[in-house]
């Protein structure tokens, strides 16, 4: 059976103007052409391949995508898997999203503390000059600091813009008194290690949970014991020694309440 355009798109839900851009883009054509009225016509053995083009497309499939489906029958699993692992993925971003969302209602609610916003994202890959110590406690880092910068000015070491000064904790947790501490700067370039001052390759972390906190060092525990809360209330799971990146601090605010520290714990999602 042949049918005209407008009767084959009727029976098939499909509007004349999409099947005319399938016969110009060679996706599927006319079964035949009037020479002399240019009716296109269409035939039932046509049907499972438009129904197919259907049915790619449902799947999110590009037309591009379809075309080469269709001239290629072979690759047709292979760009099934390739889609699979596209939806999974956007499924999984918009778990995490879920998440978020029904995490902020309970904090509107007021079910949860409302003096952080934790926020999820990536640290970057940097070259630091680091410094490793056992600090009695917060109060030293003034103490230990300065020291590491002179060191890095004798070694000609140059920051990178914008600044990224953090501290890693290698201690796994919060602790007030002997910490086991990595003070690390972003520089440009690696220099010569020194006894004091050593250069090195942090990677990229994929994903970490982050936490500003504003105010004194001394609070920073009031943090840490939120966003671990967050990070097992949303099932993630912390799996890297946590960082403090200094923002504001004693260098450029008068008032330790202003002080700036964003705590940034790696996690696996």
């Amino acid at each position: 059976d042949m049918y005209q355009i407008g009767m084959f798109s009727k029976i098939n839900r499909i509007s004349t103007k999409t099947l005319r851009h399938y016969d110009e883009i060679g996706l599927l054509k006319p079964e035949h052409v009037d020479d002399f009225t240019g009716y296109r016509y269409y035939s039932s053995s046509q049907l499972p391949t438009l129904h197919r083009i259907i049915a790619l497309k449902q799947m999110g499939m590009n037309l591009n995508e379809i075309k080469e489906i269709l001239e290629n029958p072979i690759s047709v699993e292979l760009f099934l898997k390739l889609k699979q692992q596209e939806i999974e993925a956007k499924i999984k971003e918009e778990e995490e999203k879920l998440k978020q969302v029904k995490n902020y209602i309970k904090r509107c609610r007021g079910e949860v503390d409302m003096s952080y916003n934790p926020v999820i994202k990536k640290l970057p890959e940097v070259i630091v000059a680091s410094m490793k110590a056992i600090v009695p406690s917060y109060d030293t880092f003034f103490d230990i600091v300065p020291k590491m910068g002179e060191e890095m000015g004798r070694q000609g070491a140059v920051c990178a813009k914008p600044d990224y000064c953090f501290t890693i904790y290698h201690d796994g947790e919060y602790k007030e008194y002997d910490i086991n501490v990595e003070v690390c700067e972003a520089v440009v370039d690696y220099c010569e290690d020194s006894e004091m001052v050593k250069y090195k390759l942090i990677r990229q972390v994929d994903n970490a949970v982050c936490v500003l906190h504003k105010g004194p060092y001394s609070t920073l525990g009031l943090a840490y014991a939120f966003a671990y809360e967050w990070i097992r209330d949303n099932g993630y799971e912390a799996i890297g020694a946590p960082r403090e990146s200094y923002i504001d601090g004693i260098w450029n605010k008068d008032s330790e309440d202003e002080w700036l520290t964003e705590l940034q714990i790696p996690i696996k999602v």
